[in-house]
């Protein structure tokens, strides 16, 4: 998704790629591998153009999945500002798409969440695919994959916490098309929610 962000040129693709006319030789130019939304919204339509391709489903548990997509990339103080930034049509589009708007219901998040494994493991034939958990570490993805295992440890990024303040900070750079009121309000509960507090009521 941060490729996402920082290019119009790819803003405009993958928002045609949702209206169901997709560019993928022009959307991954110069790419050999891609993760996360948009790309993980298309695996069926990218698994069949590209056949050879590998596809790695990364599981994790689905509560805690839940509670960190409140707390970061659809966190009530990102989603208030989301109409005023200039990728709003892909997340729009794509990610809420995705989900069917429901971008904060618990239940149907986590139904989305399971569905969406369970879909894939059916389709995507054993050959293809590897069921992966950050927990296993190097060997299971490199031996997929067919590279060495490195030296280094296993890397844990992009966790809840490196997110928060990234997020935070979308949030305020963003505010400013909105009204007084709502970007007050959007970068009040931002700071509440980096900080561990539940907005006020």
């Amino acid at each position: 998704m941060s490729e996402v962000f920082g290019s119009p040129d790819q803003i405009d693709l993958w928002v045609k790629a949702a209206n169901g006319a997709p560019d993928w030789p022009a959307i991954f130019k110069g790419y050999g591998a891609a993760v996360d939304f948009p790309t993980a919204a298309f695996w069926r339509e990218l698994a069949d153009y590209y056949p050879g391709a590998k596809i790695i489903l990364s599981l994790r548990d689905p509560e805690k999945w839940y509670e960190s997509t409140q707390e970061t990339i659809l966190s009530p103080a990102l989603t208030a500002g989301f109409h005023h930034m200039p990728f709003a049509p892909v997340v729009k589009s794509v990610v809420h798409g995705f989900f069917d708007g429901e971008i904060h219901d618990h239940d149907h998040l986590i139904k989305k969440f399971n569905q969406h494994n369970e879909d894939v493991i059916r389709t995507i034939p054993k050959d293809r695919l590897l069921v992966f958990e950050a927990k296993d570490g190097w060997a299971p993805l490199c031996a997929f994959l067919g590279k060495p295992v490195p030296a280094e440890p296993f890397p844990r990024v992009n966790s809840k916490e490196e997110m928060k303040p990234m997020m935070t900070a979308m949030a305020a750079r963003f505010a400013v098309g909105m009204s007084a009121a709502e970007r007050d309000a959007a970068i009040k509960t931002a700071r509440e929610t980096v900080h561990g507090r539940k907005p006020d009521a």
